[in-house]
C-alpha cells in the first residue's frame, strides 16, 4: 500500500482536523494559505494536517484504509475530537471515507466541496433529483454515485460544515451537496473557487465550530 504523505505536526491537541486539498493541490498549500495561522492565532487546542491526495482522487479510496489506521483511529483512541475536511475534490473524497466508514469522525468540514462529474449527476436528474432516485448496482460501481446514495440521508447527528463562494464557477452544484445538510450547516462568502473564498470560510468555521475544550 502507498504511503500516506502528510504536512502538519500532531502535537496532541484535543482536537484533530485532517485536510484533503483539491485537485492539482500540494498539501502544503493548506499551510501556505494560512490555514494553520488562523487556528493559531486563535490559540484552538486543534492540530492540523494537511493529506495528499495525490492525483488519483476518488479512485484511490481502496488506499484510503492508511488515513483511518495511521491517522483519525490514532487520534480518537487517544481521545480527540477527529474533523476530516476537504477543498473542492478533497471535499468529495472525505464524504467519500465516511460513506465507506460510518462513524470514524466526529466532524466534516466541506470547503466547495466537489460535486461530481456531468455523467454521474446526470444519473440522479434522470431519476428527478437524488430523492426520487433508487441507486442501481451498476450505479453503485460509480465511486461518486456512492457519495451521492450517502448523502441521500447524511448522519443527522453529524456535526458539518459546509460552505463555497457566491462567485464560485461551480457553485450551483456545490449548493446541491450544501442542501443535503441542515441549514445551519450552509454558509457562503463572497469569492471563487479559489482562496478568496476557501480562507474566508476556514475562519467562519474556526469562529462556530465547537473546537475550543
Amino acid at each position: 500500500m502507498k504511503p500516506l504523505r502528510t504536512v502538519g505536526t500532531l502535537k496532541g491537541a484535543s482536537h484533530l482536523i485532517a485536510m484533503l486539498p483539491g485537485a492539482a493541490m500540494r498539501p502544503e498549500e493548506i499551510f501556505e494559505a494560512g490555514m494553520a495561522d488562523a487556528v493559531a492565532r486563535r490559540g484552538l487546542p486543534m492540530d492540523l494536517l494537511a493529506v495528499d491526495i495525490g492525483e488519483l482522487g476518488l479512485d484511490a479510496l481502496g488506499t484510503w484504509d492508511t488515513l483511518q489506521t495511521g491517522v483519525l483511529t490514532p487520534a480518537r483512541e487517544r481521545g480527540a475530537r477527529v474533523w476530516l475536511g476537504g477543498i473542492s475534490l478533497g471535499g468529495m473524497v472525505a464524504m467519500a471515507h465516511l460513506a465507506a466508514r460510518p462513524g470514524v469522525v466526529d466532524g466534516l468540514c466541506l470547503l466547495a466541496p466537489y460535486a461530481g462529474s456531468r455523467p454521474s449527476l446526470n444519473v440522479i436528474e434522470r431519476a428527478g433529483g437524488v430523492d426520487r432516485w433508487q441507486p442501481t448496482a451498476q450505479d453503485l460501481q460509480d465511486p461518486e454515485l456512492r457519495v451521492w446514495q450517502w448523502l441521500r440521508r447524511p448522519p443527522a447527528d453529524l456535526p458539518v460544515f459546509v460552505g463555497h463562494g457566491t462567485e464560485d464557477r461551480f457553485a450551483a452544484r456545490i449548493q446541491q451537496v450544501s442542501d443535503r445538510f441542515p441549514a445551519a450547516s450552509r454558509h457562503t462568502v463572497p469569492g471563487g473557487h479559489d482562496w478568496s473564498a476557501w480562507l474566508p470560510l476556514w475562519e467562519r468555521f474556526l469562529d462556530t465550530a465547537p473546537l475550543k475544550n
